[in-house]
């Protein structure tokens, strides 16, 4: 299998291309910073200089060609503004998702946020409202394409090593944490997992193996 990765040098991505080079898959890591090469080709993964908020959909599209599946996996981060996170957090991801259909590549995950349906709640931090909405906005854009998508909702994100251990179903679920290897190695089954197209999933650490969760999904 070969993934095309949005965000590819981002802490879940660096993971989830380890976990796909020591499975035998291929990947391809979209990253904006050359000076990220060396840890994308460390991860085992191919970088590509590709900046998803100044490229145009060709070019996009262009990287997914022949791929199997793709992830957006990219966020503007802590403190970039909210310009910023409506150009790469719903601006690049609905852009991503364009290059997909144009390319012709089905399968693609999408790793959005928990917390969306308190996006317009007064009680949010100002700055995290402007990122939930623009997670939100870029939900709805990719649930209206024609693809194979899934939204996977990760809980409060930590770096601890992974437990293999997690609990994945649809919203809501009790707020609670997990690791970001957890994550990428929830994306990693999701990418083959048939049961999970069409659905929005959240994911927190719990006491089922991450493969067992995957194929539990109803």
């Amino acid at each position: 299998m070969r993934v095309v990765i949005a965000g590819g040098h981002g802490q879940i991505a660096l993971l989830l291309e380890q976990q796909l080079a020591a499975r035998g898959d291929a990947a391809t890591a979209l990253v904006r910073n050359p000076d990220h090469f060396g840890d994308v080709q460390s991860a085992g993964a191919v970088p590509v200089l590709c900046d998803l908020e100044s490229e145009d959909l060709d070019s996009v599209a262009a990287y997914l060609n022949g791929a199997d599946a793709a992830v957006f996996a990219a966020g503007a981060g802590a403190g970039s503004g909210a310009a910023r996170k409506d150009t790469v957090d719903y601006g690049a991801a609905a852009l991503f998702a364009s290059a997909a259909v144009e390319a012709g590549v089905r399968r693609f995950v999408q790793i959005s946020s928990v917390g969306i349906e308190s996006a317009e709640s007064p009680d949010v931090d100002p700055e995290f409202a402007v990122y939930l909405k623009a997670k939100k906005m870029a939900e709805e854009d990719l649930r209206g394409r024609d693809l194979d998508w899934t939204v996977l909702r990760p809980g409060r994100l930590v770096n601890d090593p992974a437990t293999g251990l997690v609990t994945l179903a649809e919203p809501r679920l009790p707020r609670g944490s997990v690791t970001r290897a957890d994550v990428a190695a929830v994306v990693a089954e999701l990418l083959s997992a048939r049961n999970t197209v069409g659905k929005t999933l959240e994911l927190v650490n719990g006491s089922t193996a991450v493969g067992d969760a995957v194929r539990a999904v109803l």
